[in-house]
């Protein structure tokens, strides 16, 4: 009987152990999306929203709504002249967010969408603060100019020292970057 408590009480220790250094390694990310008030302008489709740092590390949210939205219930994301809020963990990138990739998957009624700008906000332990605006202004959808599901921008510097993107650990994930 003593062999196991003793067992169990190590087991205990190394969780807490893995579970305290696991949550310095999480950050918390807050989005603001400006959906623009042109007519039509909304949208249903799901978004994903990828975020990188100057070294091409990356964060991926699947759904932004699942993921995060802090509007409540019934609340109807992405819709005309809508300032959206999303708030959750994910992996800290090791510098701060400068690059985004926004995507619509295209579904629902009238999968077009634009989006005025994205605003992010970053913090975790031991780490500054970070934000960064990234100003849209355009269509994402494939009936309307640039005819894409997709926008990208890139407010970093250039001074990246590696080429390719690189993998942090954590959720699912593609070959280049941590899904959240």
């Amino acid at each position: 009987m003593g062999r196991l408590s003793y067992l169990s009480f190590n087991l205990f220790i190394l969780l807490a152990i893995s579970s305290v250094v696991r949550s310095d390694d999480e950050c918390v990310y807050t989005v603001y999306v400006r959906t623009g008030s042109v007519i039509k302008g909304g949208t249903d489709s799901i978004m994903t929203l990828t975020l990188y740092d100057a070294e091409g590390y990356g964060v991926r949210i699947n759904n932004l709504e699942a993921w995060g939205g802090l509007m409540g219930p019934d609340y109807n994301y992405f819709e005309r002249g809508n300032l959206d809020i999303f708030s959750g963990k994910g992996p800290c990138l090791p510098g701060p967010a400068c690059k985004l990739n926004i995507t619509s998957d295209g579904t629902g009624s009238g999968h077009g969408w634009y989006c005025n700008y994205i605003e992010v906000t970053t913090t975790g332990a031991h780490i500054p603060c970070a934000q960064q605006l990234f100003t849209i202004e355009q269509w994402i959808a494939l009936d309307r100019s640039p005819y894409e599901l997709t926008a990208i921008r890139d407010n970093c510097s250039g001074t990246s020292s590696h080429g390719g993107r690189k993998i942090l650990k954590g959720l699912a994930r593609d070959d280049h970057v941590v899904a959240v």
